[in-house]
């Protein structure tokens, strides 16, 4: 079945995964239903590389932030440049931001200190943020609660009680290709559970492919095989979850 209004929430199509075919598999987006995308900064370098992608297409947006295992890099210079560089029109968001407690890359104090004074950018800005956490759940709602800021926790991967007290605070739920993991409990309970109005779909690519692709890179085109099994535990069609999700990545990054 061919689906349209196909809109995702983050990816990183600047990843050297993708320099051989780039152009080449980014122009054939719109043509497989998709109508937007938000291409994520992960450091300096792939923040610009977001910036530039988002100029050359229409239907790509930036976001431009430091990831928690960039977070020891975090020098003086790097907020002044992460501010020039949202300055343009086609950034939505600071991301992509948090804690990552999984593999410890940044000592965990950077990373509280550099995802702070992210939030307080994003603030700044009236941007929304793009979050990642792993196995920092307690520390991220936390600073959640502190900071209140508007955005999403892409890839969720905590329960859906924590889910709730995310969206208690008024921010989204991104939810990608493990929810079509053969071991996919949390990821399926969250997805049945969370309201309409704070959901999002998204790829993570080049990761996170969904099954029947898992382990291969992964596209914005594959997104229908999550947005199926969204629907089935939502009891609804693939095409509503894909409509959903697309107005409410439209709502949330500011885009007509």
């Amino acid at each position: 079945m061919e689906y349209t209004s196909i809109f995702d929430s983050h990816a990183h199509y600047d990843d050297a995964k993708f320099d051989e075919d780039r152009d080449e598999l980014i122009s054939s987006l719109p043509s497989k239903g998709i109508i937007g995308v938000i291409n994520c900064g992960a450091d300096l370098k792939s923040s610009a590389q977001s910036v530039k992608l988002s100029e050359k297409y229409d239907y790509i947006y930036a976001a431009v932030g430091v990831h928690p295992h960039e977070a020891k890099n975090f020098g003086d210079d790097t907020l002044n440049e992460l501010r020039r560089l949202a300055a343009n029109k086609k950034v939505v968001a600071i991301g992509e931001i948090g804690l990552d407690y999984y593999y410890d890359f940044s000592p965990r104090e950077k990373q509280i200190e550099v995802f702070e004074k992210q939030l307080i950018l994003a603030a700044e800005l009236n941007l929304p943020v793009i979050i990642h956490n792993r196995d920092a759940h307690e520390d991220t709602l936390n600073i959640l609660k502190k900071h209140r800021p508007k955005g999403v926790l892409h890839c969720f991967s905590g329960s859906a009680e924590t889910a709730r007290e995310i969206v208690k605070l008024g921010m989204f739920i991104g939810l990608g290709g493990a929810v079509t993991f053969k071991n996919a409990k949390k990821p399926l309970e969250v997805a049945a559970t969370v309201p309409d109005e704070f959901l999002l779909i998204e790829t993570d690519a080049p990761y996170m492919a969904p099954v029947p692709f898992r382990g291969k890179r992964c596209d914005s085109a594959m997104i229908p095989y999550t947005a199926e099994k969204i629907a089935e535990v939502r009891n609804t069609t693939a095409q509503e979850i894909l409509n959903l999700t697309a107005e409410n990545a439209k709502r949330l990054f500011g885009i007509d």
